[in-house]
């Protein structure tokens, strides 16, 4: 009796890839609370290898390099927390007083353009945009980041673990594969690309942080600290990312000052994201990690729905490294070139 192979058909191999890619993002959206903590583990671990590395080379013990990169992460978790605790919490107390005065200077506009019958005189602003909202989100976003900075600790043990168990793992890969040399190499240019892109993306973001803190300091705009950490988080969603980061600080100079001082804030954020994003990034991001602009869209709305606000921030950084692990194979590198931006000859 012979034994007779029966091979599955390609739309039926297509159905239980897509069946088993919603099995994995239900699972993802129902363990949201412990899937964000690990990727930003990992997201902190992939910037914290060049330092680890660079301690390591300078001759350093291991376990003291790992003790170094512990203390800067203790560090930088204090100074955030610290800065999202109290500007956050005194935010949030003034966000009534704020939102009332961006409606009264809403519906002043109102009034004046149905004077001059510009529109409709039964027009409603909360029909079209309720530009009140704005300072609803962010502090709803600020909120779920205070919140995730209270497993500040689970973080940082996750993140040791990592870095400890990246040392044993070509030792694993060895033993996994007949030849483990191609599987080898090939995890080490996806690290390296994921490792190139997220530090030199995390410094270009730092850069444009800093001068938006300074820009806004010196325009006497409120919680400017907050505004900077905002720009730092929202700059790593290319494009729409640095529009988003201009509005909120942009809206509170109209209260504070008007409507010629939001204008300059507004001015201020676009060459600030212009000089970094379009001029200095490009020298040394180079084109090649590129996306395409409407993938950029899909994957913020995409991670937004499967993680939440912490997933919006981290939505291209994470299809980033889904395009450099489909670039790796010949076999799904047509998916990567599908991912990217338009390549003009």
């Amino acid at each position: 009796m012979t034994n007779i192979e029966i091979k599955p058909s390609k739309p039926f191999q297509l159905m239980l890839i897509l069946a088993s890619f919603v099995i994995v993002v239900a699972g993802m959206k129902a363990a949201e609370s412990i899937v964000v903590p690990f990727l930003l583990s990992v997201f902190i671990s992939i910037i914290a290898l060049p330092p680890f590395y660079w301690l390591q080379q300078k001759r350093i013990p291991r376990g003291f390099a790992l003790f170094i990169i512990i203390l800067i992460f203790l560090a930088f978790i204090f100074l955030i927390g610290l800065l999202i605790g109290t500007s956050v919490n005194d935010f949030s107390s003034r966000l009534p007083i704020y939102e009332l005065k961006l409606q009264n200077q809403t519906q002043e506009l109102i009034d004046w353009l149905i004077e001059k019958e510009f529109i409709e005189a039964d027009f409603q602003i909360s029909n079209a945009f309720n530009p009140g909202v704005v300072f609803t989100l962010v502090g709803d976003v600020f909120n779920q980041l205070s919140n995730l900075f209270a497993n500040g600790f689970l973080i940082l043990l996750t993140v040791i673990f990592i870095l400890i168990e990246e040392i044993s793992l070509p030792g694993k890969i060895k033993k996994m594969f007949a030849k483990p040399e191609d599987s080898i190499g090939r995890i080490q240019s996806v690290t390296r690309n994921i490792n190139k892109y997220i530090t030199l993306k995390t410094i270009m973001n730092l850069c444009n942080a800093l001068l938006v803190t300074i820009f806004l300091f010196f325009m006497g705009v409120d919680y400017f600290l907050l505004w900077g950490l905002l720009a730092f988080l929202l700059n790593y969603i290319p494009t729409i990312g640095s529009f988003l980061a201009l509005v909120p600080p942009s809206l509170l100079a109209l209260i504070q000052f008007g409507f010629i001082e939001a204008i300059v804030v507004a001015v201020g954020f676009v060459v600030i994201n212009t000089l970094i994003g379009n001029i200095i990034e490009p020298r040394f991001m180079g084109k090649g990690l590129g996306l395409s602009p409407l993938v950029v869209f899909l994957s913020l709305i995409f991670w937004g729905w499967v993680l939440g606000p912490i997933g919006m921030l981290l939505s291209v950084p994470l299809t980033i490294t889904i395009k450099i692990a489909l670039d790796s194979s010949d076999e799904t590198r047509w998916l990567s070139i599908l991912l990217g931006p338009e390549k003009t000859e």
